[in-house]
């Protein structure tokens, strides 16, 4: 079979030069050449011709499985089985993920940054750095993460985040290297570099007129803040829209924390739909806020020593009660309880807490778990072992709880941090998942209204619900409240520009 194809091929060739050549007489001559030329001439002509043949065949090949097994897969059977089978292996293999081509430009200079905070601080940081790379036209080198915060967590980028992810998923956007190059790493230690801390609530043309300058100048700049230090409003829209795809896409947690997250799902699924209790009431948030509601005297002075022990938490008097009637105080496990209660959540749902130790433990806790028996945390559902890569280590178990949080049936939290806040916005972004956005300073007056015998039960249940029924993470516009940026709806926990809306304008008070 492979015989009669090789002479079919040599009378085809012969064919294609007597066309080439046109005439008889051209004919004649190329015949005679060939009869005029010696044994050794012809040898060297046939084995440069296959050489040139395989060195072709070689280029081919090397196009790679798109088009290996294509243009090879329909030749006859003078390959061998084996070649079959491998180039059949090749066919089943699952398709690797096209990067998107990298975004060439003229590098302005290096862009070092420090994050601070906790998780969920640090992750809106690093939207906003990614952002204003790219704007910048500069190089950024992956985030340093706060390791001096109150956690004192040593977790680094890796240890949280899928880095390789992070770069080559924004490779058309900005350049991201792990680390300076060596010969700029050199000017760095050597102190040759700019560092500051940019204005919080900036928009582009901050980083254009006074940022970028300092790039050029010195090369290398290192923004040693980077929590809310861009607008939550007046952006450009694909600004905006940069930002949604670094925290929705670009960043994703490693492997090991999203193969654990999976599982704590999974394990949740398999008893039914289940709820997502932010329940921050760890003692950092109580002593930072000054809110000792419910805590005995001991634990008041005990708040009290910690909050002056840290000199970055400003505030020192605090006065607990003011600060809770004006809404500014994270809910307790007793009055989460009723208001859960109030709002008609099922007695018989899973409650999953996504928090650290709650203050004053099973005690503080009873109320909440004599209403709702089934309240679980991660600790509960894995095995000790399952979490031994990831203990002491408060943002790899804050960004379990996350994916948690992410993907449970209803998230409420009961205080308005960072992670309450961009869990929010992600969910929204998921497709407006269920989020209970509770108004605390309604609630503490219902609820204080209630215990002293001044509304019954059917009242007050029915007030919650009423209250909250528009508060459940449907789609609405931003509040924005010009030159009040703390206080206007945050960025991250309702990102519009990246939503499916009506056309409506925002909202302006």
């Amino acid at each position: 079979m492979c015989k009669m194809e090789k002479s079919l091929y040599h009378r085809k060739l012969w064919e294609i030069k007597v066309r080439l050549l046109g005439d008889n007489s051209k004919v004649e001559k190329l015949r005679n050449s060939f009869a005029s030329r010696s044994p050794t001439s012809l040898w060297m002509i046939r084995v440069v011709s296959v050489l040139l043949l395989w060195s072709c065949f070689v280029h081919l090949m090397a196009l790679g499985d798109m088009w290996g097994p294509r243009l090879f897969s329909g030749w006859p059977s003078c390959f061998n089985q084996r070649g079959l089978s491998t180039a059949l292996e090749m066919k089943s293999l699952p398709a690797k993920i096209a990067l998107p081509p990298k975004r060439v430009y003229q590098n302005n200079g290096y862009l070092m940054v420090s994050c601070n905070g906790g998780l969920n601080q640090m992750r809106a940081a690093i939207c906003d750095m990614v952002t204003v790379a790219r704007y910048m036209n500069v190089t950024l080198i992956v985030p340093e993460l706060d390791k001096t915060s109150f956690w004192n967590d040593p977790s680094e980028f890796k240890d949280i985040f899928d880095v390789d992810h992070f770069i080559s998923s924004l490779r058309d956007e900005v350049r991201i290297l792990k680390e300076l190059p060596p010969r700029v790493k050199k000017r760095v230690e050597l102190g040759m570099y700019h560092e500051m801390p940019p204005i919080s609530w900036s928009n582009m043309s901050y980083y254009q007129n006074q940022i970028l300058p300092l790039v050029k100048k010195h090369k290398v700049l290192h923004l040693n803040k980077t929590d809310s230090r861009l607008a939550n409003n007046g952006l450009p829209v694909e600004v905006q829209k940069l930002r949604c795809r670094v925290n929705f896409n670009g960043l994703k947690f490693t492997p090991q924390i999203e193969e654990l997250g999976r599982r704590v799902v999974n394990i949740l699924r398999e008893k039914g739909p289940f709820l997502v209790l932010h329940l921050r009431y760890e003692m950092d948030m109580l002593a930072f806020s000054g809110c000792s509601h419910g805590c005995n005297p001991e634990e008041e002075e005990e708040l009290t020593r910690m909050r002056y022990a840290y000199p970055w938490w400003k505030e020192k008097v605090i006065n607990s009660e003011e600060k809770r009637k004006e809404g500014l105080c994270p809910l307790t496990p007793e009055e989460t309880a009723l208001t859960l209660t109030a709002l008609g959540i099922d007695r018989n749902v899973q409650i999953y807490i996504a928090a650290g130790e709650i203050y004053g433990g099973d005690r503080r806790m009873k109320a909440l778990t004599d209403a709702f028996p089934n309240v679980v945390r991660k600790e509960t559902i894995l095995e000790s072992s399952d979490l031994d890569f990831c203990r002491n280590h408060s943002s790899q178990m804050a960004a379990l709880d996350y994916l948690v949080a992410v993907e449970s049936d209803i998230f409420v939290p009961t205080n308005d941090g960072n992670m309450a806040r961009v869990v929010e916005g992600h969910r929204r972004f998921l497709g407006f998942k269920k989020t209970i956005q509770l108004n605390r300073k309604f609630l503490v007056k219902l609820i204080d209204e209630y215990t002293e015998g001044l509304l019954t039960w059917d009242v007050f249940s029915s007030m919650v619900k009423a209250f909250h029924s528009t508060r459940m993470g449907s789609p609405k516009r931003r509040l924005l409240i010009p030159n009040k940026p703390k206080e206007e709806d945050y960025f991250y926990s309702n990102p519009q520009e990246c939503l499916q809306l009506l056309d409506e304008p925002l909202r302006v008070i």
